[in-house]
């Protein structure tokens, strides 16, 4: 157990994910729910079960006597002999009224308790009212594992070092009158952050905390982020309980990018009597069976699994053991011990290698996936101002459970073998020293962590059925389970060269230029010499690495990587569509083609040049946002919904200049480097004549090209042209492509190094007047009407 008192917020994750930066209610969680949610798995409380017998048997005592005490307090506090609760159990032998001690404490908690029990006050508890009965049901578990512990742990298997006291932290919420739900406007995306609305729900909700035995056994204050254990919602109507799992889900979304050690996470639901445990994990969202309240199997049940929490190892928690946080002032605070792991197949014994950080590069903001996160480490304490490596921790998926998978490090090595012996592109990509899965303890052994051995005897979604997003809640999603080809994720970890901040934490856009126009490079030189495409470009597979004497961009992220002319294999396929390709979101089993790395690029551009190149410039523009003061971007809508509603409104805002001048270009900064970059990099993909120009034509425009007036069809109303669709066509002038945004980035990244040079890169003012080579689509726009961009842009 680490220190409580320690303020580790600097190790929290500070920036806002690409989900969230909007400020808006993410409606993906609620496709996200609907497809991969399973309910009353009778499993779900076994997963927090300690994983040796000696330990098991401890817990069943300690449960079975909290409960005996529980029920004798109950009938003690009863207001009348006829008690409004169900105390009829199979196998519970109570204790006799004598036999239960005075203590204050605990007849409060049991107070308030029955008040929780009777039914037929239960049928009229608000959210407000169930909280505080909530957190004396977990007040009173608390205090007898702390009173167990005390008297009988140097007796036993359970160790008080391992132990913890699961108390309630904080609460918030708000009671609302319910004729509001009608008023809704279900067609508009509704704020869920902004001050002022009205959440049309009674509800409330109370973090649960892990603290030391040592620590008092009373509701805590808000504890550093590493502490919070698990998020509970409270629902006073039944009918409010979808939402109660939704704000769940939000809450636990959180709680995965404020923890870098988390493998998966727990949360509850409560609405009156009734509470269900989740466990969510990288795939999969798993809801347990009712436990009531009403009735003392209920009772006994909850309270099992609140002292399997308080028992078990670390990793049931869904917390990985090999990532530590660590205090210790000697070296400036708090920072992360990282285990890698390496195996000695001489011997079979995994010998694990400690980094050490104090920086995440980037954590995880997605409640399902992969869940990659980046640490900058050094190989001792005191070195950790100075990384030396660059640490990657993520869930893969493959098609088994086997450690063996090197899918990056295959591409990686290919690269360095043909580019090392190169002055022009050696260093251009990430250099692995390591890369393996993560190991955790199974009683005297230890197995390479993944889905199928860290969730055994939960049930899991088949690979299709994952992608296509079956009804979880249905018959249907029973039958999915009992398929044998299931998806599997392995718990990997890789360790590289330190390779400087990541693009979307440059110091200025003249940074990003240089970033952009060297990965396109490499990009181009790993096409044309391995024909390896690297299929996940992103503000994370991009580097910014400075020296002394020159700046550059290094690529990495090649897990989805394959060579030209593959077809995507299902499991390699990027999670985060914000940077995919129209033809990769519409087609997922299509061929890949440079094209589509090239179109990403083009993506990732607008996206920063949109909300900014840092933390605080996203950070500043959400605060306005979330004010009212920005309106909302309609690139927003690139990451939002499903691959076929992304992609559509891709052809939308880039079907011709205008659409894309007027949704995209317009909301990035007049004078701002990445825009002229942006429009350039458009034109050379998307205004090539020889492909007809651009992606949505009518049949009308594309005669107007062929016959030359390409000026008349540029503003061309956008219809899908089925039979002739230029995506396709573009692939016989990839040449002509390739060497238009060779020449056009080339340009920006001179300039762009200009103005670094001469000390201009904070006002960007070398870019602002930057001349595009050849016919400009400023030059257009002066001889062709073009309506101003609307105030409200279709998306």
């Amino acid at each position: 157990m680490v220190d409580d008192k320690a303020d580790f917020s600097i190790l929290a994750g500070k920036d806002l994910g690409f989900s969230d930066i909007s400020g808006n209610r993410d409606d993906g969680l609620d496709n996200l729910i609907q497809s991969t949610l399973y309910r009353s798995c009778k499993a779900v409380r076994h997963l927090a079960t300690p994983c040796d017998p000696d330990l098991r048997t401890v817990v069943g005592n300690i449960a079975g006597d909290i409960t005996a005490d529980l029920e004798a307090r109950l009938l003690m506090a009863a207001p009348f002999k006829g008690h409004a609760y169900n105390t009829r159990s199979k196998g519970l032998v109570n204790k006799p009224r004598d036999a239960v001690p005075a203590n204050e404490p605990l007849d409060a908690y049991a107070r308030d308790i029955l008040k929780w029990a009777k039914k037929q006050s239960a049928m009229y508890l608000g959210a407000d009212d169930i909280a505080p009965l909530f957190e004396s049901f977990m007040l009173f578990v608390a205090h007898h594992i702390k009173d167990h512990s005390r008297r009988h742990g140097a007796a036993e298997v359970l160790k008080p070092e391992d132990c913890r006291l699961i108390l309630p932290v904080a609460k918030k919420g708000m009671r609302v009158e319910r004729t509001d739900i009608d008023s809704a406007d279900s067609d508009n995306s509704t704020d869920f952050y902004t001050p002022g609305y009205v959440d049309p729900t009674d509800f409330f909700s109370v973090e649960c905390g892990m603290f030391p035995l040592s620590s008092s056994v009373e509701k805590q204050a808000v504890p550093a982020p590493h502490l919070v254990f698990a998020d509970a919602e409270m629902v006073g109507h039944p009918d409010d309980y979808a939402e109660a799992e939704l704000r769940l889900a939000t809450k636990t979304k959180a709680l995965f990018f404020n923890q870098h050690n988390r493998r998966f996470a727990w949360g509850l639901a409560v609405s009156n009597c009734t509470i269900h445990a989740y466990v969510f994990g990288p795939d999969d969202i798993w809801a347990s069976t009712a436990m009531d309240i009403y009735s003392v199997k209920g009772r006994r049940t909850f309270i099992s699994l609140l002292v399997s929490w308080s028992l078990c190892a670390i990793d049931r928690l869904g917390f990985d053991p090999s990532i530590r946080y660590v205090v210790d002032r000697c070296v400036g605070g708090p920072y992360l011990e990282i285990d890698v792991h390496e195996l000695d197949r001489s011997t079979g014994k995994v010998e694990p290698l400690t980094y050490y950080s104090q920086r995440c590069l980037g954590a995880t903001d997605r409640l399902a996936g992969c869940h990659a996160r980046y640490f900058a480490a050094s190989a001792s304490p005191e070195s950790m101002d100075k990384p030396a490596f660059l640490i990657k921790d993520m869930w893969m998926t493959s098609n088994s459970s086997s450690a063996g998978d090197a899918h990056e490090s295959s591409f990686l090595n290919v690269l360095h073998a043909e580019f090392d012996k190169s002055s022009e592109f050696k260093g251009s990509f990430v250099r692995l020293v390591s890369t393996g899965p993560v190991y955790i303890s199974r009683g005297n052994t230890v197995v390479a962590d993944s889905t199928a051995t860290g969730f055994t005897g939960l049930p899991r979604a088949t690979q299709d059925a994952a992608k296509a997003g079956g009804n979880a809640q249905g018959s249907s999603r029973s039958k999915v389970q009992r398929s044998s080809n299931r998806q599997v994720r392995q718990h990997r970890r890789t360790v590289a060269m330190w390779a400087g901040n990541m693009i979307s934490e440059a110091d200025n856009q003249s940074q990003v230029v240089v970033a952009v126009a060297d990965a396109m490079a490499a990009l181009n030189a790993a096409y044309e010499k391995c024909k390896i495409l690297h299929g996940n470009i992103s503000d994370r597979a991009i580097f910014l690495q400075q020296t002394a004497d020159r700046i550059r961009g290094v690529l990495a992220e090649f897990d989805y990587a394959c060579y030209a002319g593959e077809s995507s294999d299902e499991d390699k396929v990027p999670e985060l569509m914000l940077f995919q390709s129209i033809r990769s979101l519409e087609d997922p089993k299509a061929v890949r083609t440079f094209l589509d790395d090239l179109e990403s690029l083009l993506y990732l551009v607008c996206w920063l040049g949109t909300f900014g190149v840092n933390k605080a410039q996203r950070a500043a523009y959400a605060a306005r946002h979330t004010a009212g003061l920005e309106p909302r971007r309609p690139i927003m809508a690139w990451n939002q919904g499903t691959a076929a509603d992304i992609a559509g409104r891709k052809r939308d805002h880039l079907a011709t200049f205008a659409a894309f001048d007027s949704n995209i270009l317009f909301y990035m900064r007049e004078n701002s480097p990445l825009r002229p970059l942006a429009e350039d990099m458009y034109m050379a993909l998307f205004l090539h004549p020889g492909c007809y120009g651009v992606t949505l034509l009518t049949d009308n425009s594309i005669a107007r090209i062929e016959d030359g007036n390409i000026r008349a069809a540029l503003h061309a109303v956008p219809v899908i042209n089925r039979t002739r669709d230029p995506l396709a066509l573009r692939h016989a002038f990839l040449a002509a492509i390739i060497a238009k945004l060779l020449e056009v980035l080339a340009r920006h990244r001179d300039a762009a190094l200009a103005a670094l040079s001469a000390g201009r890169a904070g006002k960007d003012s070398a870019m602002a007047t930057l001349p595009s080579a050849g016919p400009s689509m400023k030059h257009y726009r002066d001889e062709v009407p073009v309506a101003g961009p609307s105030k409200r842009p279709r998306y």
